[in-house]
């Protein structure tokens, strides 16, 4: 699968702004709006891309895809993210099995702390 996703994109390619809000996570204020209309929630497995088929593979396998997807979880605040697709799918499927109310605002706190790179810019 050839990687076509903006959290692989080149470091040159992320202009300096671009950068900031990636590592603010204000990138992901526009999420909210989704999450208002209820197609997302703030804690999930992050929504992949049509073209990741490992991943969405991974995911179906183990009823991740039943979730409703989310802007933060369990994986994105551990540094997971959809360049391991087994182990995200495996992260994402643990967090759903277990989730609980106190983990809910657990991961949202680490998250707005900082916790967790987000998508890797490599």
């Amino acid at each position: 699968m050839k990687p076509d996703t903006a959290h692989l994109a080149s470091a040159s390619a992320i202009t300096p702004f671009g950068g900031f809000l990636r590592k603010s996570k204000l990138d992901e204020l526009p999420q909210l709006w989704n999450v208002l209309w209820g197609d997302m929630s703030l804690v999930g497995p992050r929504p992949c891309l049509f073209n990741q088929e490992e991943l969405i593979a991974e995911r179906e396998q183990r009823g991740v895809l039943n979730a409703r997807p989310g802007i933060t979880g369990l994986a994105q605040v551990n540094d997971i993210d959809m360049s391991t697709p087994v182990l995200l799918a495996e992260t994402d499927a643990r967090m759903l099995q277990n989730l609980t109310l106190a983990d809910y605002f657990k991961y949202i706190f680490m998250t707005v702390a900082g916790k967790g790179a987000g998508d890797r810019v490599k």
